[in-house]
């Protein structure tokens, strides 16, 4: 399931900026792993990426190639890579100003991408009050999702 993000159209743009300014070609494998996880509204791992490609008709990429690019991306900043269990890692691209954090159902595996800005203002209030400067942070709240909870 895709969404489009207030920024997605910037994280593209950037992504083909910053891979130029490194020397990366724009290239046909690239660009659609660009545009597939600019429309992710979570993250994906690079089977799902891979898989993805290969249902939307759009250019077949191959998963060492899926990989290779993963990494180039996450060299120069514009992805995170999130261990949310499971066994793989996942990306989403590294948004400016885009910040969210994740549900994992431990019976499906699905995830579920939360907002809540009463827990970033908890988390500046434990940093202040801790003396402790906080670069970046992740909640995970694992459980069970409504669907396997009804079932």
């Amino acid at each position: 399931m895709s969404h489009t993000h207030a920024g997605a159209e910037d994280w593209a743009e950037l992504a083909a900026d910053e891979l130029a300014r490194a020397g990366y070609r724009r290239g046909g494998a690239r660009a659609a792993v660009i545009e597939l996880l600019d429309g992710q509204g979570c993250a994906l791992s690079a089977v799902e990426i891979e898989s993805a490609l290969a249902e939307t008709g759009s250019r077949a990429v191959a998963r060492a190639s899926v990989y290779r690019i993963l990494e180039e991306l996450e060299g120069l900043g514009l992805l995170t890579r999130l261990e949310l269990g499971q066994g793989l890692a996942r990306f989403e691209p590294a948004r400016p100003g885009g910040h969210h954090h994740h549900m994992v159902c431990n019976r499906c595996g699905q995830i579920i991408p939360f907002e809540d800005e009463g827990l970033e203002r908890s988390i500046e209030r434990l940093a202040r009050t801790s003396a402790f400067e906080v670069d970046e942070h992740d909640v995970v709240l694992r459980g069970s999702c409504a669907r396997c909870c009804r079932g």
